[in-house]
């Protein structure tokens, strides 16, 4: 049987002003959809893997029934989408320019996943043939309630013997019900296989500090061996850690690259120099998609590192949420076809 994805998570309405406006600029918004476990679930099926998407909808919704429309166009299964009360979330996006970074506006508060407790989804019919479970720390930073259907999530795909993936994912904006994310992301990782963050995930979520300055545009690239050593050695259930590294030299130009330790090897990837980036959101879970399509269909570690962080600099050319690069597309890049020449 080929490997089965699923992914679990909250997706909002994503609302964009046209190219480089500011919000508002013009009273005018590009509508489409974004979340970060629907956006892995999406790119892995635009690589040709079976995938799933598990969420919280609310009833009766327009919104909601574009978007699970949205997934079948991609050929993603819908079918284990849950309906309860609670609204649609949105979150704005300005893409930045130059000196001027992006900014991300939510507006999500009591949406359905939010409001959604444990035992609103019937874990052993959404999980069923699953052979990979992918969540990241977004949801459980939705409410308290969102952690513990997120924590749930995780011991059930660990009961099936699933192999479970966490992207630790911090975002600070969301972390306001009452928990930091150092007192719930441990709970939740120690029921992981595979982590993906960058150093502030680690920092943040697991209180585990190298001494990397994140400002500085450039990394130092052999501190983040021992990073990712402590977080191994932390959390022994950990089979291996992913952790990217952008270099940020403006909103327009980007230094990007990741490593991967096995436990056994440490592996640094190739570098790309992006500039004139069209839109960095969704970046981190191209390569989250890249890496898991990666070390289930390509033959090691170091291959799948190499087509994640392609995978990764391909969607930073892409506007919207989702990553639409093919397997063709992301290897040509891995072996060097990026100097983008006219195909014809």
């Amino acid at each position: 049987m080929p490997p089965l994805f699923a992914g679990f998570g909250e997706v909002m309405l994503r609302l964009s002003p046209p190219g480089f406006e500011r919000i508002l600029q013009t009273p005018h918004f590009v509508a489409g959809f974004g979340g970060g476990e629907a956006n892995v679930a999406i790119s892995l099926a635009q690589f040709g893997a079976a995938a799933r998407f598990i969420t919280v909808l609310p009833e009766s919704n327009p919104i909601a029934d574009a978007f699970i429309g949205e997934l079948r166009r991609f050929e993603v299964d819908a079918r284990y989408i849950a309906r309860g009360p609670g609204r649609m979330g949105i979150y704005f996006v300005e893409t930045g320019a130059n000196q001027r970074p992006s900014k991300v506006v939510y507006d999500r508060a009591h949406s359905a996943i939010g409001e959604a407790k444990p035992g609103a989804i019937d874990w052993d019919r959404a999980l069923e043939n699953v052979t990979w479970f992918h969540i990241t720390g977004i949801t459980p930073a939705l409410s308290a309630c969102a952690a513990e259907l997120a924590l749930e999530s995780m011991r059930k795909a660990r009961e099936l013997g699933i192999q479970v993936s966490c992207d630790l994912n911090y975002r600070k904006n969301l972390w306001k019900w009452g928990k930091q994310a150092s007192e719930v992301m441990p709970q939740l990782l120690k029921l992981a296989d595979i982590c993906i963050a960058n150093e502030e995930d680690c920092q943040k979520a697991l209180r585990i500090h190298v001494d990397i300055d994140v400002e500085s545009g450039s990394l130092e690239r052999e501190k983040y061996a021992e990073l990712a050593e402590r977080v191994l050695a932390t959390y022994p259930n950990l089979k291996m850690i992913a952790i990217t590294l952008r270099e940020s030299r403006s909103a327009s130009h980007n230094g990007w690259s990741a490593c991967l330790h096995t436990g056994s090897e440490f592996l640094l990837s190739r570098q790309y120099d992006i500039t004139h980036i069209v839109d960095r959101v969704g970046g981190g879970d191209s390569f989250a998609a890249g890496l898991i399509f990666g070390l289930t269909h390509l033959g090691s570690p170091a291959e799948a590192l190499e087509f994640a962080v392609a995978a990764g600099a391909l969607k930073h050319s892409v506007p919207g949420d989702f990553n639409r690069a093919s397997v063709e597309e992301v290897q040509a890049l891995v072996k060097g076809g990026g100097s983008g020449r006219v195909q014809r």
